[in-house]
């Protein structure tokens, strides 16, 4: 049982700069769903791998048993895209943000969760990392697809409207979705420029948008909750009948965990 007598979540920061400076860092909104939509605590973990390897916190924790001291674990999106060797990818665009930290760290945590049975749900960049982590690939730029809509927000727009309803989503009959909410067609919001390609072989298809692009996913066969989505429900979820029935799923499945922990 943890000292703190609650459930913990374990999220990975993003790592960038300001200016001359590094830094490690979680935007408030995710911290502010997991804490109170799923009603467990949110830790931050820092990205300290080296190269290909995940080394967590510098060497000085052994990765898995760092997973299994967690009752779960929330991925977040990112301005940053996984780096394109990771799956086979051609180079970025030039001018490409990437977070190669993360991308060492996040890829072998989630493998070792859904090894462990650690509950996890991933946001965005976070689903794209499942994908890949599990051996799927990306659109690198979803809008030059043929057929496929353009799913960019507009970063000159207002942080209320890029974060606006923006399409519908088909939700898949016999899923974790479709147990979640009645409402087969819900609106959904899109900032992302990526997106699934190739749909990694443990993975099932949760949803789709209108062009037939992958919204959501979850692991199949685990022991543990594992949803994935393309959107961003952290935003305003207090106002979005699917992210609070999401972040509530995710919060039972922790405090699941949490008391099975407990009990041992």
């Amino acid at each position: 049982m943890h000292a703190l007598g609650l459930p913990v979540v374990g999220i990975p920061c993003d790592a960038f700069e300001r200016g001359p400076y590094p830094f490690h860092g979680v935007g408030e909104k995710y911290i502010d769903a997991v804490a109170h939509g799923a009603g467990v605590m949110p830790v931050l973990l820092p990205t300290l791998a080296e190269g290909r390897d995940l080394r967590a916190l510098g060497g000085l924790v052994d990765p898995e048993r760092l997973v299994r001291s967690l009752d779960g674990l929330f991925f977040t999106g990112s301005a940053s895209n996984l780096e394109p060797s990771l799956y086979g990818g051609e180079p970025s665009a030039p001018g490409t943000l990437h977070d190669p930290q993360r991308d060492a760290t996040t890829l072998p945590l989630l493998r070792l969760a859904i090894a462990c049975g650690v509950p996890l749900f991933c946001v965005c960049r976070g689903l794209q990392e499942l994908n890949v982590a599990l051996g799927g690939t990306l659109h690198q730029r979803v809008h030059e697809v043929p057929g496929m809509l353009d799913h960019r927000d507009d970063d000159n727009d207002p942080r209320e409207l890029q974060y606006a309803l923006a399409h519908e989503i088909l939700v898949e009959e016999g899923g974790i979705l479709a147990e979640l909410i009645a409402d087969r067609r819900p609106r959904v919001n899109s900032l992302h420029g990526q997106g699934i390609n190739l749909l990694a072989p443990a993975l099932r298809v949760e949803a789709r948008a209108p062009d037939g692009l992958i919204e959501a996913v979850s692991v199949a066969n685990t022991r543990a909750f594992a949803l994935a989505v393309q959107w961003h429900p952290e935003w305003r979820f207090r106002e979005n009948a699917l992210s609070v029935a999401m972040f509530a799923a995710f919060g039972a499945a922790v405090r699941k965990r949490y008391a099975a922990r407990a009990a041992v």
